[in-house]
């Protein structure tokens, strides 16, 4: 099992474990339907590594991170 670091992880589920786990949950599951993976990766992999990966590099969020990350950019945008 590959280690990947919680540090990198909890910030994209708002520090919620239970929600980390569900993103990554659906995501294992959508790659395990046939849906594309969205980072490269060894064929070999597990599909949880690989759903951890993409949410590590910021491929798969949870819908409440994408919406703070949208009024972010708004914000940003009109400070400028």
């Amino acid at each position: 099992m590959v280690y990947q670091p919680a540090e990198e992880l909890l910030p994209k589920a708002e520090y919620n474990v239970y929600k980390l786990s569900t993103i990554a949950f659906m995501r294992a599951q959508e790659l395990a339907s046939g849906q594309p993976k969205l980072i490269e990766s060894p064929s070999n992999e597990k599909i949880a590594t690989t759903a951890l990966k993409e949410i590590i590099a910021g491929k798969v969020v949870s819908k409440e991170y994408a919406e703070m990350m949208e009024k972010a950019e708004k914000a940003d945008k009109k400070k400028k």
